[in-house]
């Protein structure tokens, strides 16, 4: 399991930006597929977004699509989720999670049943 710090949340108005990252220590990132998780007031953690080792695929959830960027620079060992748009009901605990390899589809990456999580990043959207 690779060692993950989600950072970059706070408190913005609808229609607002953010933008989370996911830094790696130890082990190098780029190694594997990851992805961004959230977890609402009241809901179960879903999917959110997914980018493959080397950042030439991504997949989006479709409550997120067109107005969320996954994207990751592993020279720095980070993974990153450009926020838009902002809604209400984005408000969450932001999580990144890592596949076991880089050969993981990014299907199975956002269904996939991880041991751990992070401490996450509180995201809150104001009306």
């Amino acid at each position: 399991q690779v060692p993950l710090v989600e950072s970059g949340g706070g408190l913005v108005q609808a229609g607002g930006s953010l933008r989370l990252s996911c830094a790696a220590s130890g082990r190098t990132s780029s190694s594997y597929n990851m992805g961004w998780f959230r977890q609402g007031p009241g809901k179960e953690r879903e999917f959110v977004a997914a980018i493959s080792w080397n950042g030439k695929s991504t997949a989006y959830a479709d409550s997120t699509k067109g107005r969320f960027t996954i994207s990751r620079d592993n020279a720095e060992n980070t993974v990153y989720l450009q926020m838009d748009s902002l809604k209400p009901e984005d408000t969450a605990v932001y999580y990144c999670n890592a596949g076991p390899n880089r050969f993981t589809p990014l299907s199975k990456i956002a269904t996939m049943a991880f041991a751990s999580w992070g401490q996450g990043a509180q995201v809150t959207v104001s009306s």
